[in-house]
């Protein structure tokens, strides 16, 4: 019975981890959001320039936030 519940404890961790690593991939903080910000007004819509900036971000995940946060209907 102890293997089965030290069992049941790993997959929970796991899946508490996997949970938060894909809440922090879509969850921009603060500064992130405006150096995207700042970086956009700067040089436009260079994504890999801007992920450079900031660590651990690709410029795909940027892109989509802008255009889900920022993009305008026409």
């Amino acid at each position: 019975m102890a293997d089965s519940e030290q069992s049941s404890t790993d997959d929970n961790i796991v899946d508490s981890q996997e949970e938060t690593s894909k809440k922090s991939k879509h969850e921009f903080s603060e500064d992130e959001e405006t150096l995207i910000r700042r970086m956009y007004n700067l040089v436009g819509e260079r994504w890999n320039l801007i992920a450079g900036r900031i660590p651990g971000r690709t410029a795909e995940e940027i892109e989509k936030y802008w255009n889900t946060r920022y993009a305008t209907s026409e």
